[in-house]
């Protein structure tokens, strides 16, 4: 009846006095009372968010359920700023906080009734302020061993202890909680070498997953043993107390502009024979450095880089859900190999993956990590790479979990630990699963908790987040601040997008090197075929000539780019997502190649003079850019992602894969008879490693010893460089169909590089007062 009322006296009301346009109802819906979204924001701080117009009997019949009594109630309307109240003001909704006299319980399930509505009060930002500073996992603590669990809201938490990782039950123990949430079990009983899972009741209804049924290992286990299954079952390994020999190893020291990273796979660099590792050995931690080989540790140290950083290697789930299974919950209808083989969708953030292990298999129900053995490797690993002078940087992937595992925090509890959806469904922002809530106290403290554990347990020398806009700021803020009490000299660095969020010049303001895409965007574009870039003679992204003279710079904010310290510019041109270098060129030159079905891979793969010329080009400019640079595996020499005939019978098979997350086969891993065949390149790559070494003046030039030569041409890009350690001149040229001839400035000069070759030793003396630039092709020219 009021809603009556109101809906005539506003018709009569604008019949007698009209008013503007904008303020008339576009509908008489959006007059209607509607709870929109209903929180529990404080113990004793219930929140909604209404549209239409708030009832006048809203304050004397609004109930809470279970009956909890209601103080105070105060209203703040979205009204538009400058209006009165009058109820065409009111239309647009706005909030009402709900204070009560006694606090909600944290396991109970409350409701919000008025009316014929009825919305569930989901626990928001009453979980906030939760929090405890006890050592979580387990831990030896004199003569007893103690586990513990951060689970505020369950209602019981029993702790399953098994002799056997595989024994299909074990013993059960309740455990006991705190004031703060944490259960604990204390025991004098020496369980080294013994298995343990969770079992976690808590409420149930409106979202809620707790499942006292299921079994989950610990998410501060430094070891689990798991089977190969999409549901990624795991029991935590109670290791004996460490007793690895580090030889005196810590952590790589070099300056953050010296920087050559290589982005890698563990398994790649050595899983296909070519690699020549023993078939024991091949795609794991000790395959890795065996030195009897044609890849891992010695090619890398052959080619030259300094720094390695390793796709996700925490423990994750390694399968995926049964291709077009209609007997399981989700029906996967885009991932024939069911498998996970890049890593991001990690499950236990301190335990290293038992699949890189010695043994590892992926044989359907077979275990992965049942002796700990991936710990003690995984560190040999580490220290081998450093006593070659190789930072270990690892890929961590906190912002999401995977959709489909029994990955703890989902268990312990969904409301505390993700992103969830009005009705109450994990959020997907990431693009990838369940979004992690990084912002809520323990779930930072887990973060920052797996960063130290990492560089302090395992000697790593820094970190690349995945998806780090997706982390809240202040846990940026901490892991940098924290990481660096322990390694003043740690690597992080973001992947600055993530979520619809896109902010690495806000990761540089709080001291964050970041993934440079603009460097990236100018030299070669985005897309093959619609978005091409300098080394294409094209300019696209917003691109053009002065945006590539400030990537090469660094891209320094004072020239109006991104970064407050050009040791936060990574550049690169070719990362684990989308298409390799060498088939972004292939493509963008036979464009036919993208519905090819490809049967001769070696012919393929030999480079074509015109795309022989387009890597070098792309391989000296970013060689001569300031700032840490990154390739990507396989860059060096222009490897081709082409997807392997396979068991699963992928109908793609032959043609270039640009999203390989889920092949571990061929498809993925190197191919050392492909580098030989391409060994013209890999060469010039060795070389322009090795003069970037050799002159500091291509790492850590000043913006202000810069000065760039005018050209009418927008797609020649020249410089000179006064450095300290000497003057030098850089000349790209973007353009396919033009050459050009630069006078060079007084003085005697020497060739370091030109089209065909670097010469790091012996550079060519230059007697003319001009060189040649030919077309999609650099120089590099000393003063003598």
């Amino acid at each position: 009846m009021i809603r009556i009322i109101l809906l005539l006296g506003l018709i009569l009301g604008t019949i007698m006095n009209p008013v503007l346009p904008q303020e008339i109802p576009q509908s008489v819906s959006e007059l209607v009372f509607k709870i929109d979204r209903a929180r529990l924001d404080g113990s004793r701080l219930a929140r909604i968010e209404y549209s239409g117009i708030l009832p006048d009997n809203f304050n004397r019949q609004v109930k809470i359920s279970p009956h909890i009594d209601i103080q105070r109630i105060c209203v703040t309307p979205n009204r538009p700023s400058g209006q009165d109240d009058s109820p065409v003001a009111l239309q647009n909704g706005g909030i009402v906080e709900l204070e009560t006299s006694e606090p909600f319980e944290l396991n109970t399930h409350y409701y919000l009734l008025y009316d014929e509505q009825k919305k569930f009060l989901m626990p928001a930002g009453i979980l906030d302020s939760l929090y405890s500073d006890k050592a979580l996992g387990y831990r030896r603590e004199g003569a007893q061993l103690a586990f513990r669990v951060f689970a505020p809201r369950a209602l019981s938490v029993r702790m399953v202890i098994y002799e056997r990782h595989d024994d299909p039950a074990g013993q059960s123990v309740s455990m006991n909680r705190d004031e703060d949430g944490v259960w604990e079990y204390m025991t004098s009983e020496d369980l080294t070498g013994k298995y343990y899972t969770y079992r976690i009741a808590g409420p149930t209804g409106e979202g809620e997953i707790f499942d006292a049924a299921r079994e989950i290992a610990d998410p501060y286990s430094p070891a689990v043993v798991s089977r190969n299954h999409y549901t990624h079952p795991a029991k935590t390994l109670i290791l004996p107390p460490d007793d690895f020999d580090w030889e005196g190893d810590t952590w790589v020291d070099i300056p953050h502009r010296d920087l050559l990273i290589y982005e890698m796979h563990i398994r790649d660099l050595t899983a296909d024979p070519s690699s020549g590792v023993a078939e024991k050995l091949r795609g794991s931690y000790l395959g890795l450095t065996a030195e009897d080989q044609q890849g891992g540790l010695p090619y890398l140290r052959a080619l030259g880089i300094n720094a390695v950083e390793l796709l996700p290697a925490q423990d994750f789930a390694n399968i995926e859900v049964p291709f077009r299974d209609s007997t399981v919950s989700t029906f996967n209808t885009w991932n024939p190999y069911a498998r996970n083989h890049w890593g991001y969708m990690t499950s236990y953030f301190f335990a290293p993956e038992s699949y890189y292990a010695t043994g590892g298999t992926m044989k359907p129900g077979e275990y992965n990590g049942a002796d700990g053995r991936q710990v003690r490797e995984f560190k040999e690993m580490v220290k081998t790479f450093h006593k070659n002078g190789i930072a270990v940087l690892m890929d961590v992937v906190y912002n999401h979990v995977s959709e489909y595992d029994y990955n703890p925090f989902k268990y312990i509890d969904k409301f505390y630990y993700f992103h969830l959806t009005d009705d109450c469904r994990f959020e997907g922002r990431s693009g990838c699963g369940n979004d992690f809530k990084t912002e809520r106290l323990m779930a930072r403290r887990m973060i920052i908790e797996s960063v130290k554990y990492w560089m302090t347990e395992y000697h790593i020398d820094g970190f690349r987040f995945d998806l780090a806009a997706m982390i809240d700021r202040e846990t940026c803020r901490q892991i940098l601040a924290e990481a660096r009490k322990i390694n003043p000299n740690v690597i992080i660095i973001a992947e600055p997008w993530g979520g619809g969020g896109y902010d690495p010049a806000g990761f540089s303001d709080i001291g964050w090197a970041a993934w440079n895409d603009q460097i990236r965007n100018a030299l070669k574009g985005w897309d093959p075929l619609n978005d091409r870039g300098f080394i294409f003679g094209e300019w696209k992204q917003g691109m053009d000539r002065k945006g590539l003279e400030r990537s090469v710079m660094g891209t320094p904010r004072e020239y109006g780019g991104l970064f407050t310290d050009i040791s936060h510019s990574i550049n690169y041109l070719e990362a684990h997502d989308n298409h390799t270098l060498g088939d972004f060129i292939r493509l963008s030159l036979h464009p036919a190649l993208e519905k090819t079905r490809i049967t001769d891979l070696e012919s393929h793969t030999r480079l074509k003079p015109e795309e022989l010329k387009l890597n070098k080009l792309a391989a000296l400019a970013l060689l001569t850019s300031q700032g840490p640079v990154m390739l990507h595996e396989g860059q060096e020499f222009a490897r081709s992602k082409v997807i392997a005939q396979n068991e699963v019978g992928d109908s793609a098979w032959g043609h270039i894969d640009h999203n390989s997350y889920e092949k571990d086969n061929p498809t993925n891993w190197l191919n050392f008879q492909h580098a030989r065949i391409n060994d013209r390149l890999l060469q010039y790559y060795r070389d322009l490693i090795r003069l970037r070494k050799q002159h500091r003046a291509f790492r850590h030039a000043m913006p202000g010893q810069f000065s760039f030569l005018p050209s009418s041409d927008p797609f020649l890009l020249a410089y000179t460089l006064s450095h300290e350690s000497g003057t030098y001149l850089v000349a790209l040229n973007g353009n396919r169909e033009k050459q050009h001839d630069i006078t060079l400035p007084e003085g005697q000069w020497e060739l370091l590089v030109d089209e065909d070759q670097v010469y790091p030793d012996q550079p060519k003396a230059i007697r003319q007062r001009k060189i040649r630039i030919h077309t999609s092709s650099g120089v590099v020219l000393k003063r003598r």
